[in-house]
């Protein structure tokens, strides 16, 4: 449901008809990748603001030069040159520094971009996803806090301050709750018009090439309304991507769908798969992969102040989470990590104690609450450098510290937060053919999807493209610049730059 009371239409139920219809875009994931790229496809195309002032003299001077054409049109790669900031990736730096100028240096200056509505550019798509705009948003545990400043999470042309100052509502220390968010993503959908372009509720099972002359007279189920496209290709590609799923219907069937596309996006994040330990008894019915799990029990009053203490492994901001959640319901933790409380590749050791209060106490607890050290804070037992064995069926669950030592601690439930990876079982093996190394399956942190830098093309397949965490960025900041490469390179395909 969506704030204004309006429910979101499913997927359109397919129809079958003859004939190849081919879309020229099909973005697989709705979350804020997916939600932007079909905003720059819808026809917003993004102009330098005359008479405003970049603090980067040599960008400022850049945009100068050619104020008349859009920044879609113009050369990505000469525009970001030079940038720096806290993304590797320069059209990331670029979009990003357009519409929050300072926004690094604490400052508050306004956007230099200016949009105007082109429909004439607008390039047909589809935006294929499971959950309602927002994606994996509407999955977080709606008071949880982000990480990222408020300003940060919103998206072109509709500042996420002024929504929340409309819902009368202020950011907590500069931040807002995931639910707010997840209430952004829907209300910017339909604010924009997007909402013809999302089939939500959709599962893709298959992404694969196919020949267009084989399937010219295939009989296809397809989830397009209209079939006339305003695409007009360069060149005419002899080789289509056919995306097969299903889609939910009202009565919880499954109806399957099968759609053709000259272009594939691939925006899915990694939220879907959680990362197992891969220890013996991690398959228990009471270890588990996912905060929810934690909630859910204290819902139903299955763990509480008096119960064994739930085990928390990892020690990333989602097992913060977790203990936060635990110590304001009074349930007694153990927690269980790998690296030094010390190590500064801990993301407590990179978070200004200012601004994230909550996590910086986390990182209090975890340095002063040892098992071998009593400290202030009860029910919490820290166990640095240690690393499960095993989970036992009476609950009983082994750790090793990094001297070989084991230890055995009988717990309540199990939560192993330890980060999650993408779900690519739709495409050819797994899509680790498409990854930096292409032995290893793809990770957002340690082996992204291999992509031309300014166009967020796959460099292994054609007409392919990768976005968000598939692609190294990890932050909603920072996705927005992949969507404005995907877009430039499409209205390229396209022939719909202006001369």
């Amino acid at each position: 449901m969506l704030p204004d009371g309006k429910m979101y239409p499913l997927v359109t139920r397919p129809s079958n008809k003859s004939g190849l219809k081919t879309l020229p875009v099909v973005i697989i994931g709705n979350g804020p990748s997916g939600i932007c790229l079909s905003y720059l496809l819808s026809g917003y195309t993004p102009y330098f603001k005359r008479h405003s002032l970049h603090p980067h003299p040599i960008l400022q001077r850049k945009l100068e030069e050619a104020p008349e054409v859009s920044v879609l049109d113009q050369d990505l790669e000469y525009l970001s040159e030079g940038l720096e900031g806290r993304s590797h990736s320069p059209v990331a730096l670029l979009f990003d520094t357009l519409q929050r100028p300072d926004t690094d240096f604490g400052g508050t200056a306004e956007s230099v971009l200016t949009w105007w509505h082109e429909p004439d550019r607008a390039i047909p798509h589809l935006v294929l996803g499971r959950n309602p705009p927002g994606g994996a948003w509407h999955s977080i545990e709606g008071s949880m806090v982000t990480l990222s400043r408020g300003e940060w999470m919103g998206l072109p042309d509709l500042p996420f301050k002024e929504w929340l100052k409309q819902k009368r509502r202020g950011l907590r220390n500069n931040r807002a709750t995931a639910e707010d968010i997840a209430q952004y993503y829907q209300h910017y959908v339909m604010k924009k018009g997007l909402q013809k372009n999302f089939r939500c509720g959709t599962v893709v099972t298959s992404v694969r090439k196919v020949s267009a002359e084989n399937i010219s007279n295939h009989t296809q189920k397809d989830l397009q309304e209209d079939s006339d496209s305003l695409w007009s290709s360069n060149e005419k590609s002899t080789e289509v991507f056919q995306v097969d799923g299903f889609f939910k219907t009202v009565e919880g069937d499954k109806e399957p769908f099968s759609i053709y596309a000259e272009n594939v996006v691939l925006a899915t994040g990694t939220y879907d798969n959680p990362t197992w330990l891969g220890v013996k008894g991690e398959n228990l019915s009471y270890v588990h992969h996912q905060l929810s799990a934690l909630e859910e029990a204290v819902k139903n009053n299955s763990v509480g102040i008096m119960s064994d203490p739930v085990l928390i492994v990892g020690a990333g901001l989602t097992a913060a989470d977790a203990i936060l959640f635990a110590h304001h319901c009074n349930i007694p933790v153990i927690h269980v990590f790998r690296r030094r409380v010390t190590d500064p590749g801990l993301i407590f050791n990179q978070l200004p104690k200012m601004m994230y209060p909550e996590y910086h106490k986390v990182h209090q607890m975890m340095k002063e609450q040892t098992a071998a050290c009593a400290g202030p804070y009860e029910c919490y037992i820290s166990l640095p450098e240690h690393h499960v064995l095993s989970f036992g069926k009476d609950k009983k669950c082994i750790f090793q510290d990094k001297n070989g030592c084991q230890k055995s601690y009988k717990i309540s439930m199990a939560l192993v937060l330890t980060g999650s990876n993408p779900n690519l079982s739709f495409l050819p093996n797994d899509g680790i053919d498409l990854a930096m190394d292409s032995d290893q399956p793809v990770n957002p942190k340690r082996n992204p999807i291999d992509v031309d830098p300014f166009t967020y093309e796959c460099t292994q397949e054609k007409g392919l493209y990768a976005l968000g965490p598939l692609a190294g960025d990890n932050f909603v900041r920072f996705v927005q610049g992949g969507a404005l490469a995907v877009a430039s390179s499409l209205l390229k395909k396209a022939n719909k730059n202006p001369p």
